[in-house]
């Protein structure tokens, strides 16, 4: 039996994170933009109440919840701001590598220090010339006695330039593409680990993103996450349990821009009549609840089987595509409901617009998030 209803605990969740959203993440949302500002106040806030890092399971400290519950809260909180949602969300993609192939020691050490304390881990496998193409990244790793010394260079890394450890992918020899990879945790303190200046983005500038550099960086063995040739299988493993969240924050974007556009046009009036009496504009606020409707069930299906251990790339995929390319669509329609007020920051469409563009390039581009689905279908 299909049951679309939410559960109590998950309804008392999305409670807490909406109303958390509301009095802490709207009202800075704007200022936190214009200044590129991550507040880390709300952020200690929000580990405060358990929506940071909600998936770390409960024997290391965490809250134990599962991908709906991660979607659910990635929702609420992007409706505020989804560059504040992916500082604070981002815990969640740097642990759940560890979750997946750490050993005891490194699960207790590193997810319990996220547990212990409001700090921040981020994930780096993006290279300057490999994105969407994890196998195609050129930070080198070389086995020196006892411990592996990595160089290299990572860029658009969230939080780094606050993080505590990095979850870091590096090969062996590039020639070997995916069979030369292997994952390390590297924390922020070892000597050749070196943070760069802060991207200067179009959107989502309240997220904390820079590169970060390696120049010899010295790993010690225990500190191995995957071993060379099981890399590639976890960056992309990871990525089909963390997906959901990028096809939720497009939801909670897109209904803030539908919330917004509703209320806009009962009071913008042309023509001697509110404008969403214009069958053209009523048309594209009603394309925007469709589109917001269907996303979220796309997203609660792929979140509902990495719960029940399913891995299904198409599915996550299904939901990321779909969901980030209606993102934009809607962000565009938005501001064209405004006319000329959605092209002001006067009005909240114009940061809605440059946040949803990134969406399109996190976790795999749009086009790549393609190809993933029609090689699952063409075997």
């Amino acid at each position: 039996m299909v049951d679309f209803d939410l559960s109590e605990e998950h309804e008392a969740l999305v409670q807490t994170a909406r109303r958390f959203t509301a009095e802490r993440i709207t009202p800075l949302a704007a200022q936190c933009d214009r200044e590129a500002r991550l507040p880390m106040d709300v952020f200690e806030q929000a580990w405060k109440i358990g929506l940071v890092g909600s998936t770390c399971p409960a024997e290391y400290g965490g809250a134990g919840l599962g991908a709906l519950a991660s979607a659910l809260i990635a929702e609420e909180l992007a409706y505020g701001c989804t560059g504040i949602q992916a500082s604070l969300l981002a815990n969640g993609l740097a642990l759940t590598p560890i979750k997946l192939a750490g050993n005891e020691e490194q699960k207790r050490k590193y997810l319990g220090m996220l547990t212990s304390e409001p700090v921040l881990a981020s994930y780096a496998a993006t290279e300057p010339g490999a994105g969407s193409d994890v196998a195609g990244i050129t930070t080198r790793f070389r086995r020196v006695g006892d411990a592996y010394v990595l160089d290299g260079q990572k860029s658009w890394i969230t939080n780094a330039s606050h993080a505590r450890w990095f979850v870091i992918f590096a090969t062996r020899d590039a020639k070997l593409r995916r069979e030369g990879i292997a994952a390390f945790i590297v924390d922020r303190d070892s000597a050749g680990l070196r943070v760069g200046k802060r991207h200067d983005k179009l959107g989502q500038c309240a997220s904390d993103t820079a590169p970060v550099w390696l120049e010899q960086v010295v790993v010690p063995k225990a500190n191995l996450l995957a071993p060379e040739g099981r890399g590639f299988e976890l960056a992309t493993e990871t990525f089909d349990q963390t997906r959901p969240d990028i096809g939720a924050a497009a939801v909670g974007l897109m209904r803030r821009a539908l919330d917004e556009c509703t209320s806009y046009a009962r009071e913008r009036k042309t023509f001697g009549v509110p404008i969403g009496q214009h069958q053209l504009v009523a048309a594209m606020i009603a394309e925007m609840a469709v589109r917001v409707e269907a996303t979220r069930l796309l997203v609660h299906k792929a979140a509902w089987n990495v719960d029940r251990g399913v891995r299904d790339s198409i599915v996550s995929s299904l939901a990321k595509v779909f969901g980030t390319d209606s993102a934009m669509a809607t962000a565009v329609d938005a501001v064209q409901v405004f006319g000329g007020n959605g092209y002001v920051k006067d009005y909240p469409v114009e940061k809605l617009l440059r946040d949803a563009k990134v969406l399109q390039t996190h976790e795999g581009t749009s086009q790549v998030g393609r190809l993933v689905i029609a090689r699952q279908l063409l075997g």
